[in-house]
């Protein structure tokens, strides 16, 4: 099956026997044009199924009404949340969304930015591949000289120039812990499923974790096993955690694929989930339906994207606006 070529303002003004500069007047502007005029061109053009190239435009009016989103996690529920709230709050103010997934991978996010830049998109939200300190991308400098807006969703870039919308990682770290504890007076054991162990989003809900067990004056002894914030690393840890060590009173996993890691080990084991005290970050997508409630801190991931969406567009208005930044507090949902 050959490919359809595309219908241009050239083929519309052969079929009526006009000059392309009326053609595009009457597309573009068309009350400066004559309405019997109008009519022919609009007519001839519904017939050829002539598709106005959008980006060819934006190029022209060197304006923009796309926003691209670089994301290294469209299979975490969360992150979906945070893109779907992001669409529609860019289809309020006209602008369309051009989604790169990184897969998590430093290579495709230099590819994806070097993609966005190309398609001269009106700004970018980032959500990085790493928060970690030393991880300093290439393209950094690149958005660092060019006029791009840009602003940072979830991760941020350490050091970095531009605006971020981040979760509260210490408090939400301290509330689950908190939980734990309060829902367990005899908990000893406490395993804590974590992200990279050097990434800032870790390190501060690890925070959060270490505070609430001191505050508490109990002798608890935290485990603690890193991961990447997927599903597997995190089965494969409790899975080595329960063949080596006693069933631990509680679970705190930092994020939801973790804790569904967590939860799949278990079920491995022929452990029922209800003989381990558990909380995650964020809500089990579904998880009511299946029967199984398990308390989290649930951010809003709504507003996260949303916001980040309005700041850009801030951004985009006043490029010389002060870095911002934007914080999302969680609050617990109790099992």
């Amino acid at each position: 099956m050959s490919k359809k070529i595309p219908v241009t303002i050239s083929d519309i003004a052969k079929r009526v026997n006009m000059t392309t500069i009326t053609v595009s007047r009457a597309l573009n502007k068309p009350d400066l044009v004559k309405p019997a005029t109008l009519a022919k061109i609009l007519e001839v053009a519904r017939e050829l199924d002539y598709v106005p190239n959008a980006f060819a435009r934006s190029l022209k009016r060197s304006e923009s009404m796309i926003i691209g989103v670089i994301t290294a996690s469209v299979d975490n529920p969360f992150y979906s949340e945070m893109i779907k709230a992001i669409s529609r709050e860019a289809k309020k103010h006209g602008y369309t969304i051009m989604l790169v997934d990184t897969d998590g991978l430093e290579e495709l996010e230099g590819k994806a930015v070097e993609t966005l830049l190309g398609y001269r998109v009106a700004g970018i939200i980032l959500s990085p591949v790493s928060d970690e300190p030393d991880y300093r991308p290439a393209y950094l400098s690149r958005l660092n000289n060019g006029d791009m807006p840009v602003v940072q969703l979830d991760r941020a870039l350490h050091d970095s120039p531009f605006s971020h919308v981040v979760l509260d990682n210490y408090h939400s770290g301290l509330k689950g812990a908190r939980y734990l504890l309060a829902q367990n007076p005899t908990l000893q054991r406490l395993l804590v499923l974590t992200g990279p162990a050097h990434s800032r989003i870790t390190e501060e809900r690890l925070r959060g974790v270490q505070a609430a067990v001191q505050e508490s004056g109990r002798p608890v002894q935290l485990d603690v096993f890193a991961g990447d914030y997927t599903l597997e690393p995190s089965h494969r840890s409790t899975l080595e955690y329960l063949d080596t060590y006693p069933l631990p009173e509680g679970i705190f996993g930092f994020n939801q694929l973790i804790t569904l890691g967590a939860l799949k080990a278990l079920r491995d084991r022929r452990i029922p989930h209800d003989q381990v005290t558990i909380c995650g970050i964020d809500r089990l997508p579904f998880a009511d339906v299946f029967g199984i409630p398990i308390a989290c801190i649930a951010h809003d991931g709504s507003l996260a994207g949303s916001s980040a969406v309005r700041m850009l567009l801030e951004r985009i208005g006043q490029p010389n606006k002060p870095k911002d930044r934007v914080v999302i507090v969680g609050e617990l949902e109790s099992a």
